[in-house]
């Protein structure tokens, strides 16, 4: 039985990517209005109903491997040895590298990721959607370090300001391999807002 299961979550996984794929292919080539669900399921070989197994519409597709990257907020470990739970800054500082960390998958492959964000910034709905996936991801951060002990006002505005962060440098950075580095310098600069100057 566990053998059978295993052959169809693979099956099923190996469809779901060549969706993906089948997406990405079809809307750099014809965009993303000249491309129809029918258009996707066809290129990857599956039916219709396999891709709404999969995905409840095109623009789902376009945040595939968002979505892929969001599961693994919930393995990150935010405790913060010594951090004191009612510490804005020691919550941010939590979560940077889990933000460093998510930034970094999603720029392995610059020109997937360059080829995403030309397709997302040239399409109203999918920026609205690119936009309504970050506040996912901040209330995923937020959960995060409310369970485990952090102050619920700190997990919320942290976890607002660390997403902030991300969503900073890449409205400021046009190249995909300097975002981390943005990202980074984003995080310097909102944990030296309240550093007294010298």
């Amino acid at each position: 039985m566990t053998d059978d299961v295993s052959l169809i979550e693979r099956k099923q996984r190996r469809a779901r990517q060549r969706i993906i794929e089948a997406a990405d292919e079809l809307f750099a080539s014809r965009g993303f209005d000249g491309v129809s669900v029918s258009d996707i399921a066809e290129r990857a070989e599956v039916g219709r109903t396999s891709f709404f197994r999969h995905f409840g519409d095109k623009q789902e597709v376009v945040f595939a491997r968002e979505g892929e990257v969001l599961a693994l907020v919930a393995e990150e470990d935010v405790s913060g040895p010594g951090a004191d739970p009612h510490s804005l800054t020691d919550a941010l500082r939590a979560l940077e590298p889990v933000i460093l960390r998510i930034t970094a998958q999603m720029t392995a492959n610059a020109d997937g990721f360059r080829r995403h964000m030309q397709l997302v910034e040239a399409h109203t709905e999918l920026r609205e959607r690119d936009v309504a996936k970050l506040q996912v991801v901040a209330g995923r951060l937020g959960d995060l370090l409310t369970v485990r002990g952090w102050d619920a006002f700190v997990s919320v505005f942290s976890a607002q300001l660390a997403v902030a962060c991300f969503w900073t440098a890449r409205r400021t950075t046009t190249d995909p391999e300097g975002l981390l580095e943005a990202t980074r310098r984003a995080f310097e600069r909102v944990l030296t807002l309240g550093a007294p100057r010298t």
